[in-house]
């Protein structure tokens, strides 16, 4: 952390429950070269990773369904979300955590993926980095009925679905998990089915 343009940090814990919520003073040298202290409040909870998975041969992909409380209390009315398998590095790199997650969620064990970006999830609050993977599946990886760790409370719901049928889940609305759409996107855009 080093920038002329911001000094004086003060930094106060607000909450360290299950991910530490942050505030922090600073001061702050605009463009126009006056100073200010801003305030925020930084929700550090780690980096993740995130994949789509898909098949030329069947011109599938592999979504995975969840609750997701945070959803629930805002606007989505049974608060699950169709999104693609992720989770958080916790020790691994990126390529490990997401050959883990992988195969915890659905099932599926992988022997290789491609990394295609990596990017903040949302920069005004979260530190998170998330590392987007795309990996190409076929049914003789499938080792498990995935579904999540218990020890986790996870609960997921596998979908194996056409991936023109994603498509227009994304475009009508009921895609709504950015990392999901910014992986579908980026299957249309390289023509990954073809």
């Amino acid at each position: 952390m080093s920038s002329s343009r911001v000094k004086n940090i003060e930094k106060t814990v607000l909450s360290d429950n299950y991910y530490t919520l942050f505030k922090f003073n600073f001061d702050y040298q605009k463009s126009d070269g006056t100073w200010v202290k801003p305030m925020r409040e930084v929700y550090e909870r780690g980096h993740g990773a995130g994949i789509l998975l898909y098949n030329i041969q069947k011109q599938t992909v592999i979504l995975i369904k969840q609750f997701r409380f945070p959803t629930f209390v805002h606007d989505n009315d049974d608060g699950f979300l169709v999104e693609i398998p992720a989770g958080l590095l916790d020790q691994d790199n990126p390529e490990q955590c997401i050959i883990r997650e992988t195969e915890e969620e659905v099932g599926i064990r992988l022997k290789s993926v491609k990394k295609v970006y990596e990017g903040y999830s949302s920069p005004g609050v979260l530190t998170e980095k998330m590392h987007f993977f795309v990996a190409e599946y076929s049914d003789d990886m499938k080792v498990s009925e995935g579904g999540g760790l218990a020890s986790e409370n996870e609960d997921i719901e596998v979908l194996e679905i056409p991936f023109t049928e994603a498509i227009d889940m994304l475009n009508n609305g009921k895609i709504e998990d950015t990392r999901t759409i910014v992986l579908l996107q980026y299957a249309q855009i390289h023509n990954l089915l073809n």
